[in-house]
């Protein structure tokens, strides 16, 4: 394994919208940083057409993940150095000594290699809780979807079906009823978890139409999605609904397993942050996009939320 001897200003770990954001502009303020990236493009890199990254009307994930990669390397010049194809495994902080108590600093670890750098930035997104039936895997991209944001515009004034019963589920359908000819919500239990405000208003649209008590049992279609097959819970009941378009929201997965020891993570495993700052619970750690429990989660706002990190990360550094 590399041991590298550069003692790095900062560390950037993620490839997404929010840590390529962070990475340009630490290259900008002249910030010394690695940048840790599996892949680049997050979460959005499988959909087909994205029409909400702001100055572009229309992109693949593909290419979008492309720009990303172009965009960062333009600016890296000798200040960012680039490390993609690695995994973050695991941080250790170093202890503070009495002499220097400000002068702290973290050793990463990847499946290549060893970095140390005096800040940290974790931007390692999340991914979609995917739909587990029969069906589903064949129709991703063919008509399932795991991001409204992103691909809902595709569906206008077609029937569409959302899985969830969440503020996520309803803030997705709250999104399609701007478009779709129609909205059904399916929920396998009895009641719905979203806020009651929520749920009064969003199925107060005479486009919406929720059903509780549905198990998802099958996707069916040709060439994309036509239909769902769902069993009611109580009656055993199956029932096939007409669709061309399944928004699934049942939740998403952080990649933040590494960091759990390190920094406060929530119920649901994101990493708390300050809305103000991005700056997590431990001194000299930041933390940026779909991996931490900001309120709503797009690309648009984990750059965005990236960027707030990288201006208090450069005054903190220069305030020592």
């Amino acid at each position: 394994m590399n041991l590298e001897s550069t003692l790095y200003d900062l560390a950037i770990i993620g490839g997404g919208p929010a840590a390529v954001s962070a990475g340009v502009y630490a290259s900008r303020k002249r910030l010394k940083t690695v940048f840790i990236a599996k892949e680049f493009g997050g979460q959005s890199s499988v959909s087909a057409d994205i029409q909400n990254w702001i100055g572009t009307p229309t992109i693949s994930g593909i290419e979008l993940a492309e720009n990303l990669k172009k965009h960062l390397r333009v600016y890296a010049e000798d200040t960012v150095t680039i490390r993609e194809g690695e995994m973050v495994t695991s941080i250790t902080k170093n202890q503070e000594t009495i002499t220097k108590p400000k002068e702290t600093s973290f050793l990463l670890t990847t499946d290549k290699g060893e970095y140390t750098a005096k800040t940290l930035l974790i931007a390692t997104g999340s991914s979609r809780r995917k739909l587990n039936v029969p069906g589903a895997e064949k129709y991703e991209n063919k008509g399932i979807v795991y991001c409204a944001s992103c691909d809902g515009p595709l569906f206008a004034d077609m029937d569409v079906v959302v899985i969830g019963g969440g503020n996520a589920g309803f803030e997705t359908s709250a999104q399609l009823l701007a478009y779709a000819k129609s909205v059904v919500l399916l929920h396998r239990r009895d009641e719905f978890k979203a806020d009651p405000v929520t749920v009064k208003k969003v199925l107060g649209n005479p486009k919406m139409h929720a059903v509780l008590n549905a198990e998802i049992v099958e996707v069916r279609g040709g060439q994309f999605v036509e239909s769902i097959v769902y069993k009611e819970r109580e009656t055993g009941n199956k029932v096939e609904l007409k669709a061309t378009g399944i928004f699934v929201e049942v939740g998403s997965i952080p990649a933040t397993d590494f960091v759990s020891k390190l920094v406060e993570l929530d119920s649901f495993g994101q990493i708390v942050v300050d809305p103000k700052n991005q700056r997590t619970t431990l001194d000299g750690v930041w933390s940026a996009g779909d991996c931490t429990n900001g309120l709503y989660h797009q690309n648009n706002i984990a750059a965005g939320d990236a960027v707030k990190a990288l201006e208090d990360i450069y005054m903190y550094l220069h305030a020592k």
